[in-house]
């Protein structure tokens, strides 16, 4: 038995022909002969993936001793546990026309 429904598989084969049927190519530069070794070649080029990376910014943390009050004033940890263990609220349900 297979694991996909035969109609699946040539559903997917025609998404694959078809997206291969709309990929243009590329217009292709002049390379150079890779034989000859007077050729002149383009300098080797290197971006870091890293280049971009911008860091998060620091978060002011208040002191622990004032945290360790708001978490006593709402119940403590039962509070966290009761709110992690209450039913996802429902998705609105669009009004029928």
């Amino acid at each position: 038995m297979h694991a996909f429904p035969l109609p699946g598989r040539w559903a997917v084969l025609w998404l694959l022909a078809a997206s291969a049927a709309q990929a243009q190519p590329a217009p292709r530069a002049e390379r150079p002969d890779p034989l000859n070794p007077k050729a002149a070649v383009p300098p080797a080029t290197h971006v870091s993936p890293l280049a971009g990376y911008k860091a998060l910014g620091t978060t002011a943390v208040g002191p622990w001793k004032d945290a360790n009050e708001a978490v006593n004033r709402i119940g403590g940890w039962r509070a966290y546990a009761r709110e992690a263990q209450a039913p996802a609220a429902p998705a609105s349900v669009p009004a029928a026309r």
